[in-house]
C-alpha cells in the first residue's frame, strides 16, 4: 500500500502496488539477462516473454527450461496461487517479435535493451507501452567553480571507465572562465588515458597552448563539427564545448542530450541546484561520474534496464519498474450522487490513515 485515504466514515481508499502483467523484452546477446529478467518478473509476479540474440539462442533456451523448471517443481506457500510454469517463456524468430508487437490487448510492456536500431524499431512497430530508451547522450558540465582533482577524476571515469556504456559521458561543457585552468588539467588526463578530443574552437586554443597537443597528442586531439555534438560515440571519443554561462550549458544539454543523465561539476551549491532543476534527464549529478546511474549501483539489485520516458519508470529501473498500482475502495453500500452540496448530501473527510506496517502490507499475501 502506497497511499491510504479515509473519504467518509467506512468509504476507505487504498493505493496498491500490483504487477504491470506481460512483458516482452527483447535483447541482444548477452543469456544473463534472461536469468535477471526471469527473477525480477517472478519477484513482480510478471509473466516473461523474452527474445535474446541468435548468438545465445540454445544458450537461452537452456536457461529458460532451467527456470520452468524450478518454478514448476517449487511449491506455493500457504494460501498463495502456484507461479504459473510457463510465465517465463523464449521466443527465437523474428516473426514471433513481429506477431508479438501486435498483441497490445495481451502483451502490456515491451522492454527493448540493445542499439539504437533495436529500440527505434520496436517504438515505430507497435501501440504496446515501450520501457527503454534509444541513446545515451549523457554530458558533464565543468562549471566556473568546479575543483580540479574532483573534475579530474570524476570525467576520467565517466569516459574511460566502460565507453560503451550507455552512461558514458560523450559531451564535455566547459565555462569560459575556466578552460585555461580546469579544463586544461581534465584534457591532459584525458589525453593520458587515450581519449580522442573532440574540441570546439575556443577548447581547441587552450589545449593547443596548454602544449597537450605535442608529442603523442596530436593524435589524439582534433576540431569538433557539429556533428560531434548529440552523437553517442560508445567508444573513446569525447566531444568538447566552451559555453558562457550554465544556461548555456543546460540549453545545450536539453536540445541535443538524450534525457539519461548528465552531471555538474561545482561548488557552488546554488548552481548545482540550479542545474539539477532545469536539466530534463533521468538522472542529474552534482560532483559524480554519470557512470553512477545502474541498478546495481543504485542499489536496486539488477536492473531491467534504463528508462528516459515520462511514465512510470524513469532511470534505472529494477524490481519497481516491472510494478504499476490500482485502487482499491471499500465501501458500505454509498453512492457517488450522496457526497456534494445542498440538503442531504454529505461531504467528504479526506483523511490520511498512517501508512504504518499493518496498512503498508494489508494485502500482501
Amino acid at each position: 500500500v502506497t497511499l491510504a485515504r479515509k473519504l467518509d466514515q467506512d468509504l476507505d481508499l487504498y493505493r496498491v502496488v500490483c504487477p504491470v502483467g506481460v512483458c516482452l523484452v527483447i535483447f541482444e546477446a548477452r543469456p544473463e539477462v534472461v536469468v535477471n529478467i526471469a527473477c525480477l518478473a517472478i519477484k513482480s509476479g510478471n509473466a516473461a516473454i523474452l527474445k535474446g540474440g541468435k548468438e545465445a539462442t540454445r544458450t537461452n533456451k537452456a536457461l529458460a527450461e532451467a527456470i520452468q523448471y524450478a518454478i514448476s517443481t517449487t511449491e506455493a506457500q500457504e494460501g498463495q496461487t502456484k507461479f504459473p510454469e510457463k510465465a517465463v517463456q523464449v521466443v527465437s524468430t523474428r516473426d514471433e517479435i513481429s506477431g508479438l508487437l501486435d498483441m497490445d490487448r495481451y502483451v502490456d510492456l515491451v522492454i527493448p535493451r540493445g542499439s539504437k536500431s533495436l529500440v527505434q524499431y520496436i517504438q515505430n512497430n507497435t501501440r504496446i507501452p515501450v520501457l527503454g530508451h534509444a541513446d545515451g547522450i549523457c554530458s558533464t558540465y565543468l562549471d566556473e567553480s568546479a575543483d580540479a582533482k574532483k573534475a579530474v577524476h570524476t570525467v576520467v571515469d565517466a569516459k574511460t571507465s566502460y565507453p560503451a556504456a550507455c552512461n558514458s559521458t560523450e559531451t564535455l561543457l566547459v565555462h569560459k572562465n575556466v578552460v585555461n585552468t580546469v579544463f586544461v588539467e581534465v584534457a591532459q588526463a584525458l589525453v593520458k588515458a587515450g581519449v580522442r578530443l573532440h574540441a570546439d574552437e575556443r577548447a581547441l586554443q587552450a589545449i593547443e597552448a596548454a602544449g597537450i597537443t605535442k608529442g603523442d597528442g596530436a593524435s589524439l586531439v582534433s576540431k569538433a563539427s557539429d556533428d560531434d555534438f548529440g552523437h553517442e560515440y560508445t567508444d573513446m571519443d569525447l566531444a568538447i564545448r566552451v559555453v558562457d554561462t550554465i544556461d548555456d550549458a543546460i540549453d545545450h544539454i536539453n536540445a541535443l542530450g538524450s534525457k539519461h543523465t548528465d552531471a555538474i561539476i561545482t561548488e557552488d551549491r546554488k548552481n548545482a541546484e540550479w542545474f539539477m532543476r532545469r536539466v530534463d534527464a533521468a538522472g542529474v549529478y552534482w560532483n559524480a561520474s554519470t557512470r553512477f546511474a545502474d541498478g546495481f549501483r543504485y542499489g536496486f539489485g539488477t536492473e531491467i534496464g534504463v528508462s528516459t520516458n515520462k511514465t512510470h519508470a524513469r532511470g534505472p529501473a529494477g524490481l519497481e519498474g516491472l510494478t504499476i498500482y490500482k485502487y482499491y475502495l471499500f465501501g458500505n453500500g454509498q453512492a457517488s450522487g450522496d457526497y456534494g452540496v445542498g440538503d442531504g448530501k454529505r461531504g467528504y473527510m479526506h483523511k490520511d490513515i498512517p501508512l504504518d506496517g499493518d496498512v503498508r502490507n494489508k494485502f500482501v499475501i
